[in-house]
């Protein structure tokens, strides 16, 4: 319905679209190079299409975004925002003839207010660099993605993304305040606020968190800011079962305990990184359980959490003494993937998330599915919320191994509901899941959806074809 209200412009019609854009926009903000726009065509997500983009846009302030949605909005152009492109559901692909609305050169870093706790910033931040930057302030900005080195503020909070430390800090949605967002028409709105609470009106800043920019353009971002915390230490707990690292997992959390991170790795991906960069782990572990405390006493929190591992039948426990130790036994799980990478030389990640007390049956599903279709299959889990990452490593070369590689997939995310989760932790619905959101929400849950992306864009030109 949404994309009947749209259409591509045809050739003659190009040239009139960048002949606008260019009267609103600096000559370098708009490239049309067909060689140079095909770069932006899609962000990292396998068995994703994208389509071939008329224009790139990138703008640098506000003001030149809304001549951009002014102009989409007269001519009904589609408009696909995108900051990295390191998303991995095809939420950033470009649809055919669309204007590719790249926000990275919005990247200022506007305020950092230690006493409001707070930062203000343009979506095109890097996270890492924002980290770093409200650091020298004695402050600390809780979301960390895989991919923070790279990835933007704007990207997170489209996606409403995560990273290793959301089972003590929570996910991007519970930082961000408040929002200027440009709408569709090239309106701007502001949402939310700066002050410590607030409850004025319907919450439209958490609407537009996760919503994958098909509501609006986010050019400034109002953050939650927390003090920095103590460095932490990392224990490093092996098993000889999944199902004994996932009870570890849960007498951890009913003992009520706090880690600052709590990661699982199944044993196809201990092996995986054994293999690479000969880690030195046991071939017998069948699944690694890291625990990490920020607090004052950090030893003492270990030594209780790997007293609960050893209870639920840990073979070793390894506590680091210092950061430096620490930082070495987090490495395994940092070349998790790239690890797994290696195994088949492409890797397709899903991203379910279940009840912390069905971590060891997700598992343990996922393994007899790797062997129904012939295929590794490797398990990252950020094991304190319950949000798995099962990685299919499959040769894209191999169209046989494709289909069975996409079959288990799907496999995975039916799976996940069965077990009471949700197909999507922290990636997003983008391409990759649209028919796995209708299953999860239902009809009248698409309809109310589908309801609320009219009122905010009654043509359909933001970020067509993502969602439902």
């Amino acid at each position: 319905m949404i994309m009947s209200r749209i259409q591509a412009p045809p050739d003659e019609a190009q040239g009139n679209l960048t002949d606008r854009l260019l009267a609103g926009l600096p000559a370098e903000a708009v490239l049309t190079d067909p060689d140079i726009t095909a770069s932006y065509t899609n962000d990292m997500a396998s068995f994703c299409p994208a389509g071939a983009p008329a224009v790139v846009v990138l703008p640098r302030t506000v003001e030149q975004v809304q001549h951009v949605m002014r102009v989409a909005t007269e001519l009904r152009v589609p408009v696909v925002p995108q900051g990295a492109r390191t998303g991995l559901s095809g939420g950033a692909n470009a649809t055919e003839g669309c204007v590719v609305l790249s926000l990275t050169k919005m990247d200022r870093i506007l305020e950092i207010s230690p006493v409001d706790r707070i930062a203000v910033v343009e979506p095109g931040v890097v996270n890492a660099a924002l980290s770093r930057a409200v650091g020298e302030h004695g402050l600390y900005y809780p979301p960390d993605p895989s991919s923070w080195e790279m990835c933007t503020i704007g990207g997170n909070i489209g996606t409403a993304s995560g990273g290793l430390c959301c089972v003590k800090y929570g996910v991007t949605a519970e930082y961000v305040l408040g929002l200027d967002v440009v709408l569709a028409d090239g309106r701007l709105m502001s949402t939310g606020r700066r002050t410590a609470k607030g409850v004025a009106g319907y919450d439209l800043t958490r609407l537009f968190v996760g919503s994958e920019g098909s509501l609006g353009i986010v050019v400034r971002a109002v953050l939650g800011l927390r003090p920095k915390p103590p460095q932490q230490l990392v224990l490093a707990a092996e098993f000889g079962s999944a199902a004994a690292a996932c009870d570890a997992v849960c007498r951890i959390m009913a003992g009520g305990h706090v880690p600052s991170l709590l990661e699982l790795m199944d044993r196809t991906t201990v092996k995986a990184v054994n293999d690479m960069a000969s880690m030195g782990l046991p071939e017998t572990t069948e699944a690694l359980l890291l625990a990490a405390f920020d607090t004052p006493d950090p030893t003492a929190d270990l030594a209780a959490v790997g007293a609960l591992c050893e209870a639920a039948g840990a073979t070793q426990v390894v506590p680091a003494d210092d950061a430096a130790e620490s930082e070495l036994l987090l490495q395994a799980r940092r070349l998790s993937l790239t690890a797994l990478e290696a195994v088949g030389g492409t890797t397709m990640i899903d991203d379910v998330c279940v009840p912390r007390s069905r971590l060891g049956d997700l598992i343990e599903g996922v393994e007899r599915i790797a062997e129904k279709f012939r295929l590794t299959i490797g398990v990252v889990a950020h094991a304190g919320d319950g949000n798995t990452h099962p990685t299919v490593c499959f040769d894209a070369q191999d169209p046989d191994e494709c289909a069975r590689a996409r079959e288990s997939f799907d496999e995975i995310m039916a799976l996940g509901l069965e077990l009471g989760g949700t197909i999507t932790g922290e990636h997003g619905v983008g391409v990759l899941k649209k028919e796995w959101l209708a299953r999860e929400i239902g009809p009248v849950g698409v309809e109310m959806q589908r309801a609320v992306k009219q009122a905010f864009d009654p043509l359909g030109i933001l970020n067509p074809g993502k969602l439902f």
